[in-house]
């Protein structure tokens, strides 16, 4: 298990929207990046992973959503992170149509790191509980380079829950429009065998937006054996292996591809 971060390297700013007040770990120089983080928060991999995107010219911001940031991940913190997330009014986990409240929040925090960081636009990655938010966020125009990574919401409580991507109707239209006219590229990972981001998503995903969407889904065998025995999830972060050739690793790499050819040129 990793170690406490202090996060000592970041610095730490206040945001508010909509009277919603948040903690934002920012770091870096260049086009900016939204890093929203899993449950159970930012962990010491989360961190981690932001880092490695700072190292390659941008800027993140990593906004404080649940859970104490710097703290490991045990199964006790996580399942509180998850019981707290689920009733808290900004996350609506079984909704098909929408995030809840929280994307509001987020889109708006996207809009301003794109007038404070600069460049074409800004890239967002979610995970797991926050997997699916990068797809919401595409209402935001500032937002040019999304990543689903695990997307696990809504919970698949059924083939319909299993199937949604928490975006429909008018929302989806203006989506699928923008990936088009802009020439933009969704990415989204997963394990081959992650029972909390089926395989029926990436499905849904593939006929909602064709060869905009490029899915990464990779062999349950290729995790870090560091998070066994539980089945394999954290692409990006636990179950990362960071040495080349590795698939979470080129998996990793695409993702900081995707923002060098859309946010540096």
């Amino acid at each position: 298990m990793a170690e406490q971060d202090p996060l000592t390297d970041w610095v730490r700013t206040q945001r508010s929207y909509d009277g919603v007040g948040k903690t934002i770990y920012t770091k870096g120089e260049g086009p900016g990046v939204l890093v929203m983080t899993e449950i159970p928060g930012i962990t010491p991999y989360v961190a981690d992973f932001s880092r490695h995107v700072v190292d390659q010219g941008f800027t993140v911001w990593m906004p404080d959503l649940f859970g104490e940031a710097g703290r490991p991940m045990t199964p006790g913190y996580m399942t509180s992170s998850i019981a707290k997330a689920c009733i808290s009014k900004e996350f609506q986990v079984l909704s098909t149509r929408s995030p809840g409240p929280i994307a509001d929040w987020l889109r708006a925090c996207a809009r301003d790191l794109h007038a404070e960081a600069g460049g074409p636009g800004v890239g967002a990655v979610g995970m797991c509980l926050t997997g699916g938010f990068a797809l919401s966020l595409m209402l935001e125009p500032a937002l040019i380079a999304p990543v689903l990574s695990q997307p696990s919401l809504p919970f698949g409580v059924s083939p319909k829950h299993m199937r949604s991507t928490q975006v429909a109707g008018d929302d989806l239209l203006t989506v699928k429009r923008r990936m088009e006219d802009e020439d933009l590229t969704l990415i989204g990972l997963r394990f081959a065998g992650d029972p909390l981001c089926p395989r029926a998503r990436f499905d849904q995903l593939r006929a909602d937006f064709g060869e905009r969407f490029e899915g990464i889904e990779v062999p349950n065998a290729a995790r870090n054996p560091r998070g066994k025995p539980n089945p394999p999830h954290s692409v990006l972060t636990t179950d990362l292996i960071d040495e080349p050739g590795q698939p979470t690793y080129e998996a990793r790499e695409r993702v900081i591809a995707l923002f060098r050819e859309k946010l540096l040129g």
